[in-house]
């Protein structure tokens, strides 16, 4: 129901504190949502689903303000929408935002027809099928897309579709450096463009392999070390 927003932050908390993802990478970006936000770490994220989050309005109203618009333009209808709020108040997705939306609310339907929930809870059409993304430089994702397909009516939710162009930038590789100025031995750290800045994807394949093999390796020390024990005997 459209009481829960509390839970829903709650729920987006854990997904986040439970993500499995890299956090050795420096966190560089702005967004301090909090300490254990692994998704800062990256240069593009996305984030879509059913987030379930509601529009706060009785029924009647929203329906009254669904015939009234016109063009597209869904303006009055997420002036409630509880998602849109707690993004505003930064109290979730820091940092994201969502392409404009032009099409209406994806939930909830009569399954297999455009009428809304006709059951006796009488649901409010809501947004709860969103998509949202972030990225560390502006305008490295560009919005081709961000539609509902009206014409899927298999599930009480329409799906949404959204179309992307994402600027992939080039890797970095933190290597050392040997200078000899005036006979006295220096050695810095140096941050070079793998490939020459262009995206070469053996060489992409070629990194995921090689991490992949050091963390098996330190697994298997890990094992190792574990299972050594010494016996003491007692005669």
């Amino acid at each position: 129901g459209d009481s829960k927003v509390y839970e829903r932050i709650l729920d987006y908390n854990k997904i986040i504190e439970a993500l499995a993802l890299p956090k050795g990478l420096p966190d560089t970006n702005p967004y301090r949502s909090s300490p254990s936000d692994v998704t800062t770490r990256f240069d593009q994220v996305f984030w879509f689903g059913d987030f379930n989050f509601r529009l706060s309005k009785d029924r009647a109203d929203v329906e009254t303000i669904m015939k009234r618009t016109l063009g597209g333009d869904m303006s009055p209808l997420l002036e409630h929408d509880q998602l849109s709020k707690q993004m505003k108040d930064a109290s979730i997705f820091k940092g994201f935002q969502e392409p404009p939306v032009h099409f209406f609310p994806t939930y909830k339907f009569d399954i297999g027809c455009d009428n809304y929930d006709s059951t006796s809870k009488q649901r409010t059409p809501s947004y709860t099928d969103r998509v949202l993304f972030r990225s560390r430089q502006t305008n490295d994702i560009r919005v081709l897309k961000y539609n509902s397909c009206s014409s899927i009516k298999t599930s009480d939710h329409r799906p949404v579709i959204g179309v992307f162009q994402v600027k992939l930038r080039p890797g970095r590789d933190k290597s050392k450096a040997m200078f000899f100025p005036f006979t006295i031995f220096s050695c810095v750290l140096v941050s070079i463009p793998l490939c020459g800045g262009l995206f070469d994807r053996s060489l992409y394949l070629e990194g995921i392999k090689r991490r992949m093999t050091a963390r098996e390796l330190k697994r298997k020390e890990a094992i190792s070390s574990q299972s050594s024990s010494t016996i003491c005997t007692i005669s």
